[in-house]
């Protein structure tokens, strides 16, 4: 065994999660595309259809995303009439994200991704929980910096 197998590409846990995110990101954007939505606008949409109305601070959180990449998304989404952005009524500190009609109709439509997607993954029904289970424990034991 050499001192370098540690940084050899086939030992590396990073690298399979970003190859695989990678192409399933990519497998999503012919389907998004039918709802002219990037895969980080249909993310966020998905918070909003659950919450129909949060905090930016609370929707980083939900997506693992900073405000710096959220504050360009919400924008595009406010312009394609999704959803509105306004200050709290309670707290001026607190900018809030609000689903609109339009946005709710939205989720007719992408009603159909999760399924499309099925197709496009190749795990039995039991082996994507196990994945989906081990991801979240991965992801709940990263530190913040």
């Amino acid at each position: 065994m050499s001192k370098y197998d540690c940084i050899r590409l086939e030992n590396q846990l990073c690298f399979p999660l970003y190859a695989a995110s990678k192409e399933v990101v990519r497998r999503y954007k012919p389907i998004l595309d039918e709802l002219d939505l990037t895969y980080t606008q249909y993310i966020t949409m998905m918070v909003l259809w659950e919450k129909k109305q949060t905090n930016v601070k609370e929707l980083g959180k939900c997506l693992f995303l900073d405000s710096g990449t959220l504050t360009p998304l919400l924008k595009k989404l406010e312009q394609k009439g999704y959803i509105i952005r306004h200050r709290s009524t309670h707290d001026e500190r607190n900018l809030m994200v609000q689903i609109t009609e339009r946005g709710e109709d939205l989720q007719e439509r992408a009603i159909q991704v999760p399924k499309k997607m099925e197709k496009c993954v190749n795990l039995e029904p039991d082996e994507a929980k196990e994945l989906y289970r081990l991801l979240y424990k991965l992801l709940g034991g990263i530190e913040e910096d």
